[in-house]
């Protein structure tokens, strides 16, 4: 999949494409099937798949102290994306010059002479262009000019809690709940964060529970505090090696026993490892089953039994 970063990066006289337009947080199943709609209708139109998103979002550079934090970090956004069969990815930088670009003026200037678009797929809630003032039917108005097609997706899916399409705004509240199961149908896999391991304090390696410590620079927005069973990718080794991707019990939060760890971290013991050098190493932690909250516990002894326990039940969870 090609990336660009700017208009100047895309090749001169690119297209004929069929292209689309978002944020793309999560590329959850939504995000999927809008970018499923794009390769299948470039395919019919011997044309180039392109999705064209923003990095920063829009939120965090018009009204910053309303911008949520990005469910998926910008790379693994970009590796899920690749992983639609698009063949395209144009990350443009969100400015205020480019916010106040009219929808005509943006429509224009990257879909038609930059991408050569000879068909556009736009979710039904979609906008664009200057204060948002671009939608749907703007879209089709432009289409005719330009002479594109325009295929409209209207939201789609729903999951097992009830009547509720695939959004991230939803997304976020599951995983703000610290539900990651529910959140996991929305994404069609389990949500992710990624980090460099850092050293911390080595408690867990004192206890016998060695932890790969994510510093504060994750990507990707953390669930609620508590302990989780998931999986640890260690993202610097290969495709398909034995020791890439590995079981472990997630603790995110303060650590309430302890009093000298102010900020929350997220931590990922690796079940039945203590021979693991993790250190500078850039990992995915993901999120499978929320196990319990956080507890203060009043001895050593009692947070080693219980920690034994979360050990025990994430095996099961994660084998079976």
């Amino acid at each position: 999949m090609l990336r660009w970063t700017n208009l100047q990066e895309i090749p001169s006289g690119f297209g004929p494409s069929v292209v689309t337009l978002g944020n793309f947080d999560g590329v959850h199943r939504g995000h999927r099937a809008l970018l499923g709609t794009v390769v299948r209708e470039a395919a019919l139109r011997e044309a180039q798949a392109v999705a064209v998103t923003f990095d920063p979002p829009p939120l965090a550079v018009l009204h910053p102290d309303r911008a949520p934090v990005q469910i998926a970090g910008l790379e693994h956004r970009l590796d899920l994306m690749a992983g639609t069969g698009v063949d395209a990815v144009l990350v443009l930088e969100f400015t205020e010059a480019l916010a106040a670009q009219t929808p005509e003026e943006f429509v224009r200037t990257v879909f038609v002479e930059a991408l050569g678009a000879t068909g556009v797929v736009l979710g039904s809630d979609s906008r664009f262009g200057v204060r948002n003032s671009g939608n749907i039917d703007t879209m089709r108005e432009l289409g005719v000019t330009h002479d594109f097609a325009v295929i409209e997706l209207h939201a789609v899916g729903e999951t097992t809690a009830g009547e509720r399409n695939w959004s991230s705004t939803h997304l976020r509240r599951l995983l703000g709940d610290g539900a990651v199961a529910e959140a996991a149908e929305i994404l069609g896999r389990p949500h992710r964060v990624t980090g460099e391991v850092v050293h911390g304090h080595h408690r867990g390696r004192e206890l016998g529970f060695p932890t790969a410590n994510l510093g504060s620079e994750t990507a990707g927005l953390v669930p609620a505090d508590g302990v989780y069973a998931g999986w640890l990718e260690r993202l610097d080794l290969p495709l398909g090696d034995p020791e890439r991707r590995l079981p472990a019990a997630i603790s995110v939060g303060t650590n309430p026993t302890f009093d000298d760890v102010p900020e929350r971290t997220v931590e990922a013991h690796v079940l039945d490892r203590t021979d693991l050098n993790l250190y500078h190493e850039h990992v995915g932690v993901d999120f499978v089953a929320r196990l319990r909250g956080n507890v203060r516990f009043d001895s050593i002894e009692e947070l080693l039994t219980q920690i034994g326990q979360d050990v025990d039940v994430s095996r099961s969870l994660l084998f079976g």
